[in-house]
């Protein structure tokens, strides 16, 4: 057992171009917004993005550093469609495999039991195999000969989800509603990175929710990041409420003049470019 706690930069370092990565969260809900700040900081480029996407993926999009998206929606759920998402996509930024939700989760399931495919019924019957017309269907072997979607296996270079308490050795807690898939995207990943708000010893995971609370568990993290606020302006439930005030301004605002004011500097310049902006709305 060893200490995987590093900046969220580190972990950047550790990415590369043209790999597969997988974005926690659901909507504009628990995103790991301080890693995926992070990466924009840097030079990666030519991704294939993995995410029931929201801010993060309308980031990365305009931001030209997708190559290829495979997603069942990107919302900011309050507002529903992502706008910075859309304006990419209606320019053919990138190339785009739409699935169901159903059939997105059973490719992280299949991927995390190194499986190539699982049988889904979701898709049968809707257009999904029209505009995705690589997937494959399976018959049973069995005596029902049913027909069933083929699901290929979301298989990730690597994955970062945001948790609201961690340990130093990579286990991950969630304390809202929903886990959001966020052990399925580590589990099916290569390297998974985990921010939280909270590094706690081991020991106090436990005293404020229950052991199922502890979906992500330490053999599947590689690195641990704290980032308090670090899911920004999503939510992170209980911790804190979404920021639909931020969410608002970054939905409304050209991407080039959003990024300027918020996103040239650090985390930290980040921080005080938000507080600076709440300031100025009284």
């Amino acid at each position: 057992m060893t200490d995987k706690t590093m900046t969220a930069d580190e972990v950047v370092s550790r990415l590369h171009s043209g790999m597969t990565l997988g974005i926690g969260g659901w909507g504009s809900r628990r995103k790991p917004m301080a890693l995926v700040r992070a990466l924009l900081r840097s030079d990666l480029t030519d991704l294939t993005v993995v995410s029931y996407g929201g801010p993060d993926v309308g980031m990365l999009a305009a931001a030209g550093r997708i190559r290829k998206l495979v997603a069942a929606f990107v919302t900011l759920d309050s507002i529903p469609l992502e706008p910075h998402y859309r304006a990419a996509r209606e320019s053919g930024a990138f190339e785009l495999m739409e699935v169901d939700e159903g059939m997105f989760m059973w490719g992280l399931r299949a991927a995390a039991n190194r499986l190539p495919f699982l049988p889904v019924r979701a898709g049968i019957g809707s257009d999904v195999m029209r505009v995705n017309p690589g997937l494959r269907t399976v018959t049973s072997p069995y005596d029902d000969g049913e027909t069933f979607v083929a699901m290929p296996a979301l298989r990730l270079d690597a994955a970062l989800v945001h948790v609201n308490r961690a340990d130093r050795l990579g286990n991950g807690q969630y304390l809202g509603p929903d886990p959001y898939f966020d052990d399925l995207f580590c589990e099916a990943a290569d390297a998974a990175y985990v921010s939280c708000e909270r590094i706690v010893d081991t020991a106090e995971l436990t005293k404020e929710a229950p052991p199922q609370s502890l979906l992500v568990k330490r053999l599947s993290v590689t690195g641990v990041v704290e980032a308090p606020g670090g899911a920004h302006f999503t939510s992170c439930a209980p911790d804190h409420g979404r920021d639909e005030d931020f969410q608002r301004l970054y939905a409304t605002t050209p991407w080039a003049e959003f990024a300027e004011r918020f996103l040239a500097g650090d985390e930290e310049a980040y921080r005080s470019a938000v507080r600076n902006w709440q300031e100025e709305q009284g």
